[in-house]
């Protein structure tokens, strides 16, 4: 249900209030489509003998609860009434739920759960999504000049502009801009995160920097938010709102929330970062080690298929018998035996 114009007053904003079950049915059935989808998946997988890490799924599980969190409970009915509500919405769909489904890495575990057609086949879904992320378009929309623009813009463009006050009005609106949030964000953090293979793969000092080029401007809207001395848009008027409102107050409060929220995907995604820096050059050592034991393990079987030839050539009738070979289990050959 849905209150508009004062039809149902809402109590206070508060905590008991906000907690409790108002499902918007768009994003609980997209959630739940969302969970299904990835346990499949990681079915498929374990079925083969293959690992998931289960990390990766309990981000991408937190991640579709953060979603529903701000769309499915009282939060969703008071953020189309006050504007702070709203704005812890738009925060958690834009910088917190991708971050969380990114983690997921749901490309990686989707390209490994599909299964390639056979040849002679039409192409299935992995062909399509191989053929997707290598398209023109992936990689225009995956960039950094696109992205980092349009993070700016679903805020600067959304709230400083008519377009909120014109979504709000309609139910379909409302629920465009909360996707287009989930969107931008995706978008935003997906080539920073670096955890699913994407059409740009920057280093990891380079992905700290286009992490750090969003966040002034983040910082820069709470703040400008905070700072408005009149309303920036009409949609939240105080007949809707809960008794008391003071909606200049409550918009600073929206300000606040924003410019404060910036700090927290900035610490989740740093974080992130110095695992996959370390993780990678673990990899790269593993992987230095492992040539090492390729090369050292064949030389180990070339020794001892020598051995045996010896040993052969030994046993030919009529020579003294030797002293019977046996094959050495060192890393390196001992000194040859003659």
């Amino acid at each position: 249900m849905h209150h508009h114009g004062g039809m149902t007053q809402l109590g206070p904003f508060s905590l008991s209030n906000v907690w409790t079950w108002s499902p918007d049915w768009v994003f609980l059935l997209g959630g739940l489509v969302l969970l299904g989808l990835y346990a499949a998946g990681m079915v498929r997988l374990y079925r083969r003998g293959d690992r998931w890490p289960i990390g990766r799924a309990v981000g991408w599980a937190a991640g579709v609860a953060t979603m529903l969190l701000v769309t499915c409970t009282g939060l969703n009915d008071y953020g189309m009434v006050l504007f702070s509500a709203h704005m812890i919405q738009h925060m958690v769909l834009s910088m917190l739920t991708p971050i969380l489904l990114l983690l997921g890495a749901p490309i990686t575990l989707a390209l490994r759960a599909l299964r390639p057609a056979g040849k002679g086949r039409p192409r299935g879904p992995r062909e399509l999504l191989v053929a997707l992320l290598h398209s023109r378009y992936m990689r225009i929309v995956s960039h950094a000049a696109f992205t980092i623009p349009m993070f700016i813009a679903s805020l600067y463009g959304v709230y400083f502009t008519p377009l909120f006050d014109f979504l709000m009005q309609y139910r379909l609106g409302h629920i465009f801009m909360m996707v287009h949030f989930l969107l931008t964000g995706l978008a935003f953090f997906w080539p920073i995160m670096g955890v699913d293979p994407g059409p740009h793969r920057p280093g990891h000092v380079m992905r700290i920097i286009e992490l750090f080029m969003g966040m002034p401007f983040h910082a820069f809207f709470g703040v400008a938010v905070m700072m408005a001395g009149h309303p920036l848009v009409t949609t939240f008027t105080v007949e809707g709102a809960p008794p008391g409102t003071n909606l200049l107050e409550d918009q600073k409060l929206a300000g606040g929330i924003t410019w404060a929220f910036g700090e927290i995907p900035t610490a989740i995604v740093l974080i992130a970062l110095v695992y996959q820096w370390m993780g990678s050059e673990q990899r790269q050592a593993r992987r230095r080690d492992r040539s090492e034991e390729r090369t050292g393990d064949a030389e180990l079987e070339a020794y001892n298929a020598y051995l045996a030839s010896l040993h052969k050539r030994d046993r030919r009738p009529g020579s003294a018998p030797a002293a019977p070979a046996t094959p050495v289990a060192g890393a390196t050959p001992a000194a040859e035996a003659g």
